[in-house]
């Protein structure tokens, strides 16, 4: 029988010549050569279908799917890692995404776009991030185009304690829909504990692309995510499934007669597989105090055993275990007031949450608690299974991490200041930050996670001259990142500036910086301390002292980075930093601006505050 020659390697002069062979082979010659060909033919008829495939794929995707942009304005990276998270999921269903910070995104694409996710978190006083901060001027400028074949969708990322919560996410959906965009999706704005409702929005926005995706079954759709959920697989140890590190040392770095107390906390991370870089946070979920939780409870005459539901799942704990573990009473927010009203059933707190009393509800829960308030306005017949209701979940508190992975791969260190202060007749503490200090004893366990912050990276360049800028606490990270440098042996030109209140007794890690000092690892470093001379001295005027010096190391390409109290200290900094260019550099307020951008999105001018 001649042989069949479909898909055959050999063409048809080659194949006469083996059909004439044929009679002369062995039997095991003809089944080597029979298999050999059956071979062939199976793998040519695959790659036949996965062409046919791979064309009814692109002709029926570039009939319906259309592109996804996604741009984050992100200050610490959350928003960034939500981001592509995002991007992991929508590649899973075979979308075409892009995904960028907003300062790497050019306005000029904007019109160009088909569906905009944004994913954004809001700075300060109702801020943009400092990557956001162009991008946003220009859809709020005349240069924006109209956008009427864009889709949008919004998900804001901000802290219900702030008065403009959320408002950079706010401003980017008012603005899209004005200038013609259609809502793919509803906005969703997020406080501190985001997981649900950012999965909320996620799963939303997923829904209505798949609308658009015509070509694709719902069963394919949902294989894929299933698969796409295994890309986007998580560490075992995470945000949402802490690790219990063992408190390894917890020592006080403030000195006799300090006015405040700072402790130097390490963290035993072994078997957590947890990995950082300098720059990088650790966030503890931390718990009450239970001395204001039992007042809580006799203020209200409960009964702290009693039980209530602490999540959704419907996981019992009693009263005075929840309220220490999971819900959050040490601050006040409007938010949080405005429902209390609505259970409280006091005449007093109804009227205070009015419009007209907007100015005196913020004075009244500016530095009080929920203590405060039901010893200010009773409530009436109130059950703690209603109460419990109204609160959101304990925060997770971010420090700056101390200590490099290299240095010490089993360890974490952390530098946290004791928050305590007066108000209203009572005293305050911070809640994580006093259980450091005051009630964890070595050999217990924080549950905690690594914060990932892009935003706030060291350069790798041996060539970028790196200037420090972080007082009291703030100057953590700039110990991760020394002691990194000190482990690898790396060489680079670095400048710390330092402040505190005392030299003699709040000269943090003063030890670390003069071996620093002494070996090269640190190049100059110049401190100010406060209250130890007659007109208070600060970083800021350590820097205008040397402004020649710090000029030129910037026009040599030097990198900043600044860490510590946003209110006061960042700014300040931040005005300083604008003085010496316009000063040394004979620079316009304009030119300054522009090359504080240019800074920035070049990644030579990150800040990390607080």
């Amino acid at each position: 029988m001649p042989l069949d020659v479909t898909n055959s390697p050999f063409n048809q002069e080659q194949t006469e010549q083996l059909n004439r062979l044929l009679p002369m082979l062995t039997d095991q010659q003809k089944m080597w050569l029979s298999g050999y060909l059956s071979a062939v033919q199976s793998t040519a008829s695959i790659q036949d279908a996965n062409r046919t495939t791979q064309g009814q794929t692109a002709t029926t995707g570039g009939a319906t799917a259309r592109s996804v942009t996604i741009l984050y304005g992100s200050e610490t990276g959350t928003a960034q890692s939500l981001a592509e998270t995002m991007t992991q999921k929508l590649e899973a269903t075979n979308l075409d995404v892009t995904c960028s910070a907003m300062d790497d995104f050019k306005p000029n694409k904007l019109k160009k776009v088909e569906d905009l996710l944004i994913i954004t978190a809001t700075h300060g006083e109702g801020d943009p991030p400092d990557n956001a901060v162009v991008f946003h001027e220009f859809l709020h400028s005349r240069k924006a185009p109209k956008l009427a074949d864009l889709r949008f969708a919004v998900l804001s990322l901000g802290d219900e304690s702030y008065e403009f919560f959320c408002q950079t996410g706010k401003d980017f959906d008012a603005r899209l829909e004005e200038l013609g965009g259609e809502r793919l999706y509803e906005r969703i704005d997020c406080d501190l504990d985001f997981d649900e409702p950012a999965a909320e929005w996620m799963a939303g926005v997923l829904g209505e692309l798949r609308k658009s995706m015509d070509q694709a079954s719902e069963a394919e759709l949902s294989g894929q995510q299933t698969a796409g959920t295994i890309v986007s697989e998580q560490p075992v140890f995470s945000r949402t499934n802490p690790f219990l590190a063992e408190v390894v040392d917890n020592i006080n770095l403030s000195g006799r007669g300090s006015n405040k107390q700072t402790r130097h906390l390490e963290l035993s991370l072994e078997g957590s597989n947890f990995t950082f870089k300098p720059g990088d946070s650790l966030g503890i979920f931390p718990k009450n105090n239970p001395v204001l939780v039992d007042e809580f409870i006799q203020a209200l005459q409960w009964n702290p055993d009693e039980t209530v539901s602490v999540n959704k799942q419907g996981d019992i704990r009693s009263l005075r275990e929840a309220l220490i573990s999971n819900f959050e009473i040490s601050i006040l927010t409007k938010p949080l007031v405005e429902k209390a009203a609505s259970i409280f059933h006091n005449e007093e707190l109804s009227e205070l949450i009015t419009p007209d009393r907007k100015d005196q509800l913020k004075t009244y829960i500016d530095g009080r608690d929920m203590l405060d308030l039901v010893q200010d306005y009773p409530p009436d017949g109130l059950e703690p299974e209603s109460f419990v209701k109204i609160l959101r979940k304990i925060p997770a508190r971010l420090y700056s991490i101390a200590s490099s992975y290299d240095a010490n791969p089993d360890e974490v260190h952390l530098t946290i200041g004791k928050v305590r202060f007066s108000a209203h007749g009572r005293e305050r503490f911070g809640v994580c930050s006093t259980q450091v200090a005051d009630r964890i004893e070595i050999g217990e366990k924080l549950p905690v996670y690594i914060h990932q912050n892009p935003n706030f990276q060291f350069p790798e360049d041996p060539e970028t001259p790196v200037i420090m800028i972080g007082p009291g606490t703030g100057v953590a990270p700039f110990r991760s990142y020394l002691e990194e440098l000190e482990e690898t042996e790396a060489e680079r030109k670095t400048w710390l500036f330092f402040g505190e209140q005392h030299f003699s007794s709040d000269f943090l890690y003063q030890v670390d910086w003069q071996k620093w000092l002494n070996s090269g690892v640190l190049s100059k470093m110049d401190v100010a301390f406060s209250r130890d001379t007659e007109e208070k001295v600060y970083v800021q005027h350590r820097m205008l002292e040397k402004s020649k010096e710090l000029y030129d190391w910037v026009k040599q390409g030097a990198a900043i980075y600044v860490c510590g109290d946003e209110k006061h200290m960042a700014k300040d900094v931040n005005e300083t930093i604008a003085t010496i260019l316009q000063q040394e550099g004979d620079m316009t307020p304009d030119e300054v601006e522009s090359y504080l951008n240019q800074m920035r999105q070049e990644k030579r001018y990150q800040r990390d505050v607080y």
